[in-house]
């Protein structure tokens, strides 16, 4: 008869078992979650750039001089609020609807 060698191998198949349903995982969602904030905060500084750039465009046009002078900040403010409008319309409708479930 040959010995029996599971009562050797529970301990190494047990540490497999739980490296694979915990550790594993873990260690994807953390990659995940990294990359999106370096993706969130990379497109936030981009947003908040083309903000500057275009009131900076929109400062050196001569036909908003003098009273005018208020309305570069007041266009560049209504694009930050539509862009954000947008993007929390995306944010509701793609988590609600189960976009990206089913894959």
């Amino acid at each position: 008869m040959t010995p029996d060698r599971t009562s050797g191998d529970l301990p190494e198949l047990l540490r497999r078992y739980v490296r694979q349903e915990t550790v594993d995982p873990l260690r994807s969602l953390g990659r995940f979650l990294g990359l999106g904030i370096a993706g969130s905060i990379m497109m936030g500084v981009g947003v908040i750039l083309l903000g500057v750039g275009a009131l900076r465009f929109l400062q050196d046009w001569s036909v908003l001089d003098d009273s005018w002078s208020w309305a570069p900040y007041l266009v560049v403010a209504v694009a930050f609020v539509v862009i954000a409008v947008l993007a929390g319309r995306r944010i509701s409708t793609g988590s609600s609807s189960g976009e990206g479930a089913e894959r």
